[in-house]
């Protein structure tokens, strides 16, 4: 029988799932009649065409992997062949053999400690989920080819007996604290990737007390066992990506020791197959199997000149690392939480009140877990999954930090109303940008343009806090207050006649940049050299002469102020849009000589002369978005140069009042006293 034919008499075979892959406990599973099952359940459901558009997207990538290598030659492949040596030359020298590194895996734990509370279920084939999903399934299910991430009416044909138990989070997190209690005492920097899984370095425990590793981990699963009643598999070797491999191959209630030595390691990763690897999914896994006939780790090393042909620099750095069975072997620092989310799946629902009673549910949740930590947020990011499995997100950053299950639901329920109406079948929360990161949350509130050119000049600064638009005048207020509002104090300014008399916070000792824009309560010595009609106005309330209320005029400068502001603003714009237009011509000239940098950027047609990259010349679109690249980052130094001077060239200066020079420090023979300063005006006003 052809291929053709056996296609159509078995289409399944060509319907890839995440269910195909080997699980622990699957070993001696039908895999084409697991296949089978899924493919005629699932098929003309919108679960179905969601997989075969995301088969197509692989099968596309995958044939544009098989072209690019049919275009290398012989040249090509000796070029890229050198690369991958060199590359494996320095993997080899950061190779580390020095520490010695377990890995813990609880056996099918969700299921394992519902046995435990529950003893009528042991033997006996169950899940924990539903008929909706499957969050894990115990070792009876899996010999029916049943397994976690599975709908649970596709396991219940598989496996009829199956007996369904609902999940139960806060007997999995009590179990879970119990068991890193012990990991605690073997390494207490372990690090726990999840509810049933950690990674202890052993290195000085194995030291200290002069024992092999084998005998750790025995001891470990042991007291484990003992503290918990529930069995867990582990896996030794010199670092962790070998560690979680060696774990899962005598699962259950197994280990795997793979010892410290060069040859012993290539010896085992040479026959490993490479979705083994963590890192290695279902769609990396169909790339170099079906586009480079890559099935194993040790076939990495031999077809290196390919991967570094075909893959970025970082990804084939990974797979030649994989090849020569390296892993990080470091301890990682703590870091700081960067985001907390929650999500949950439902059967499709399209009602609007029964979708919005769901992000009632998780918004509680979300608010109870950041509760929990400690934690405050200002971005928001709503997650769902449509009837059809399309997924969606939108984000919304707030302008202040919250954690409360009302403001979580009044922007999450603005981000979901705009999607509806919709058939979802999942939603998620996300809350990031904490207020209690290291450098310390970010002022939300930040002052408009506006704002900031009626407080002074761009160089004063504002105190932490202050958000106000306009300074608040009180009788009371004090320099110091004054000052933190956005004023300056001036020598300059010359006291009002009434001395004692005038309010200190509104005579001229402050001054906006030497602008005499704000009334006094007393009559002013500079008369017609001030600037403002304010002062002028503010003697006459003085003498009695009320016509014209404070408070108006105090307005009537702002709005003028405001009007200044505006045309000052235009005059920048009018700059900026010159300066756009000048670098568009600018782009232009570029744009000619593009083709020229394209030819002349590559050294030997094949390394580029300003990053070193290397490409083959029949990668003609990669070379020419290579060159772009580098184009594009001309353009932004030039601009960058350019912006400072305009903005100088342009900076705002109100219309009808000059700013004052920056002076240079006075002579010291010509510096008068503050005590002098004050005689000479109460000199003044005696006269």
């Amino acid at each position: 029988m052809d291929a053709s034919s056996d296609a159509g008499d078995r289409p399944w075979q060509s319907y890839h799932t995440v269910y195909t892959n080997a699980k622990a406990g699957m070993e001696g599973v039908d895999k084409e009649k697991v296949q089978r099952t899924v493919y005629e359940m699932s098929k003309g459901s919108k679960f179905f065409e969601n997989e075969q558009k995301k088969e197509a997207f692989i099968q596309k990538k995958i044939e544009n992997i098989r072209s690019r290598s049919t275009l290398l030659t012989e040249a090509d492949i000796s070029h890229f062949q050198m690369i991958a040596d060199k590359k494996v030359i320095e993997l080899e020298a950061s190779r580390v053999l020095t520490r010695t590194w377990l890995h813990v895996d609880m056996d099918a734990f969700y299921a394992a400690v519902e046995t435990l509370e529950n003893p009528s279920l042991k033997c006996k084939p169950m899940a924990v989920g539903g008929l909706s999903m499957i969050s894990t399934a115990n070792y009876e299910a899996r010999k029916f080819g049943v397994r976690a991430a599975m709908p649970g009416f596709i396991a219940k044909k598989l496996c009829p007996d199956l007996i369904f138990v609902p999940t139960d989070f806060k007997k999995y997190t009590h179990y879970s604290t119990l068991t890193r209690k012990v990991f605690e005492k073997y390494d207490p920097y372990f690090m726990a990737t999840s509810l049933d899984e950690a990674y202890l370095d052993i290195t000085d425990v194995c030291r200290d007390r002069r024992v092999t590793s084998e005998e750790i981990a025995e001891e470990l699963r042991a007291a484990v066992y003992e503290e918990t009643g529930l069995t867990c598999s582990a896996g030794v070797g010199p670092n962790r990506m070998l560690a979680k491999v060696c774990s899962d191959i005598n699962k259950p209630n197994g280990q795997f020791v793979l010892q410290n030595d060069r040859m012993a390691v290539m010896t085992f990763i040479s026959s490993l197959p490479i979705r083994k690897i963590g890192g290695i999914g279902k769609v990396t896994e169909h790339m170099l199997r079906d586009g480079l006939g890559i099935y194993t780790c040790e076939e990495m090393l031999q077809k290196s000149a390919y991967i570094c042909a075909l893959f970025s620099s970082c990804a084939a750095d990974f797979f030649l690392s994989v090849g020569l069975g390296l892993g990080k072997t470091e301890t990682p620092e703590l870091s700081m939480r960067k985001s907390i989310s929650t999500e949950r799946t439902f059967p499709a629902i399209e009602d609007d009140t029964l979708i919005l009673q769901k992000l009632e549910e998780i918004a509680e949740n979300l608010s109870n877990d950041m509760n929990r930590e400690g934690l405050t947020g200002r971005t928001l990011t709503l997650k769902v999954k449509t009837a059809s499995f399309e997924v969606r997100s939108r984000a919304v950053t707030l302008q202040r930090y919250i954690c409360s299950k009302e403001d979580i639901l009044t922007h999450a329920s603005k981000l979901l109303k705009s999607e509806l109406p919709l058939s979802l079948r999942l939603i998620g929360l996300r809350m990031s940008q904490f207020g209690n990161e290291k450098l310390g949350p970010v002022d939300p509130t930040q002052r408009t343009l506006k704002n900031f050119i009626k407080s002074g000049d761009a160089s004063s600064k504002a105190a932490d806090g202050d958000n106000s638009i306009q300074p608040t005048i009180s009788n009371n207020s004090s320099l110091n207050e004054s000052k933190n509002s956005g004023w300056i104090y001036s020598p300059d300014a010359s006291p009002c006649k009434n001395g004692d008399a005038c309010d200190f916070d509104l005579g001229h000792l402050l001054v906006d940049n030497g602008r005499h824009d704000f009334p006094c309560h007393g009559p002013c010595e500079m008369n017609d050299s001030c600037r403002s009609s304010q002062c002028k106005e503010g003697a006459a309330e003085r003498n009695g002469d009320n016509s014209v209320p404070r408070t108006q005029t105090s307005m009537e400068a702002l709005e003028m102020r405001d009007t200044e502001a505006s045309s000052s603003l235009e005059q920048l714009k009018e700059g900026i849009d010159s300066n756009i237009e000048e670098t568009r011509v600018s782009d232009d000239k570029q744009q000619v000589l593009s083709n020229q940098d394209e030819q002349s950027i590559w050294i030997n047609d094949y390394k580029c002369s300003v990053c070193g990259f290397e490409l083959p010349p029949c990668f003609i679109e990669e070379r020419q978005y290579h060159s772009d690249c580098h184009l594009a980052e001309r353009l932004q130094e030039s601009l960058k140069q350019v912006t400072p001077d305009l903005l100088q060239k342009h900076r705002f200066t109100p219309k009808g009042s000059a700013r004052k020079r920056q002076k240079s420090a006075p002579k010291a023979s010509s510096h008068r006293t503050i005590d002098l300063f004050f005689m000479k005006g109460k000199q003044n006003i005696s006269e």
